[in-house]
């Protein structure tokens, strides 16, 4: 399958002895991905190999997902996949709303400064709590940890790879 998948979580163990697997979250939308009947993709993150499935059930659980997939019913079956990945085809996006965007269309952009200096690019977008955290892999090799506010965040555009930002003072 050559389509482009986009993660949604991650297997990180089994639950149970019914074939549940405990899922970390990777996307926006929870409710929408892991909705009963929904069709995901088990990716082996090492071989690439993938194998289609569809919930059957979902619930939280302490801050992951647990999953029942209508092709498992046991233990035995699911053990395997720990550690693969759950993706979704790029046709199953959901509109976003104007100034949201998929991690996808983030990580990789330029970042740039409101006077036309090149910073680095963003590697990674952490969720702490209030606002994102993109973080950025600077030119000299060293980390900025760009907060996603208006005050800093001036532009993006994802089809340029590039965001603008204004550097406030102690940001460096």
């Amino acid at each position: 399958m050559s389509e482009a998948l986009l993660s949604v979580g991650k297997i990180v163990n089994t639950h149970g002895i019914r074939g549940e697997l405990k899922i970390l979250s990777s996307t926006d939308f929870p409710d929408v991905r892991f909705a009963e009947g929904n069709r995901l993709l088990f990716v082996n993150p090492e071989t690439g190999q993938q194998v289609p499935v569809t919930v059957q059930m979902s619930r939280p659980n302490k801050g992951t997902f647990i999953l029942k997939f209508k092709e498992f019913g046991n233990i035995n079956e699911v053990e395997k996949y720990k550690g693969w990945d759950l993706k979704v085809t790029k046709d199953q996006t959901i509109e976003l709303e104007p100034d949201e965007y998929y991690f996808h269309e983030i990580i990789g952009c330029e970042v740039i400064t409101e006077e036309g200096e090149a910073l680095g690019s963003i590697t990674e977008i952490l969720r702490p709590g209030a606002n994102d955290v993109w973080v950025v892999k600077m030119k000299n090799g060293k980390q900025l940890l760009l907060p996603v506010i208006d005050d800093v965040v001036l532009d993006v555009d994802v089809q340029a790879k590039q965001v603008k930002i204004h550097l406030m003072e102690g940001l460096l």
